[in-house]
């Protein structure tokens, strides 16, 4: 076991720093009015002189490490163009919470759906609840969430007079943007669980306990879906971190003041610095979440068998 998390521990690390290495030298390929907010306005010596400040004028190899260096110490740079001068991590720190209240949010949404839908279509597989369960699931899963996203936003607004643009004094401002970020983790969650609850009606402790008179209801409630959701488990780590990165769509949609709408608005002002952090901190999360998920399954399932070479 601990040479696996090692190993998974290392791989990771490699991943991200591969993948920090790579957005650090196409940014390095983009135009330098990123760096300015009065770009215009400068001489090419003032141009000259501020990216020798920012040690810009340095070679690849020296920049990447240093940047690495200060980013282990929380340190990721100053705004240039979105908020001049502003530190990085200090928007973050006031965008990223904005995020994780609707990111979660959703997320209990999607469980509190997933579940009993989920136990529902296993326990009437092949029936109408089943069929038409499926049928919701492909449809979320094939029609672009945007087509779904305007069509949610339509109904609220215009036939619930439900608010529209997020208030952060208003809760009621929170219903449609919930509502739709919700909507692919209850296709993922439901569909995935209602496969697993299937899997385990066929396993021998079931049979064993209808033979033993154990009515369905008891034998999915109490024991099939305790053992479905253990698979399912290395998924919410993935699932929680990505309420940080916020929906781009949806923040842009609602005017949510979330990490989802900064990334296209320091994308519009070319704020190099900015992009930079927000793209690293988006692989951070995904690399982050699948590892803690992999370890998370192999501690609270003794049914998983590591491989020799590492994999689960």
């Amino acid at each position: 076991m601990g040479n696996y998390l090692l190993r998974r521990f290392i791989r990771s690390v490699l991943t991200l720093l591969l993948v920090v290495f790579i957005v650090f030298s196409l940014l390095r390929l983009m135009p330098i009015e990123g760096y300015f907010p009065n770009y215009e306005k400068l001489s090419r010596e003032q141009i000259e002189a501020g990216l020798m400040n920012m040690g810009l004028l340095d070679p690849l190899p020296v920049q990447f490490f240093r940047y690495v260096k200060s980013a282990l110490h929380g340190d990721f740079g100053s705004s240039r163009t979105y908020m001049a001068n502003v530190m990085v991590t200090d928007i973050l720190k006031q965008k990223i919470p904005i995020s994780m209240k609707f990111g979660l949010s959703s997320l209990f949404l999607a469980l509190l759906i997933s579940i009993p839908l989920s136990m529902a279509m296993a326990s009437h597989k092949g029936k109408w609840i089943d069929r038409i369960g499926t049928l919701f699931l492909v449809i979320l899963q094939a029609v672009p969430s945007a087509i779904y996203i305007l069509l949610i936003q339509a109904i609220g607004t215009e036939k619930l007079h439900i608010k529209m643009l997020y208030q952060a004094n208003d809760m009621t401002t929170w219903i449609l943007p919930v509502i739709s970020m919700s909507l692919g983790n209850i296709a993922f969650y439901t569909t995935w669980l209602r496969r697993y609850l299937i899997e385990e009606e066929n396993k021998g402790y079931v049979i064993l306990a209808k033979v033993k008179g154990v009515s369905s209801e008891c034998i999915l409630k109490k024991h099939m879906l305790k053992n479905a959701i253990v698979p399912m488990i290395q998924y919410l780590p993935n699932s929680i971190f990505n309420t940080m990165i916020g929906s781009i769509y949806v923040e842009s949609l609602y005017s949510i003041p979330g990490m989802g709408g900064l990334l296209v608005q320091v994308i519009q002002k070319q704020d190099n610095t900015m992009v930079q952090a927000i793209v690293i901190l988006f692989a951070v999360t995904g690399i982050l979440g699948v590892l803690l998920g992999d370890i998370l399954l192999c501690l609270i399932d003794p049914r998983v068998q590591l491989t020799s070479r590492g994999g689960v």
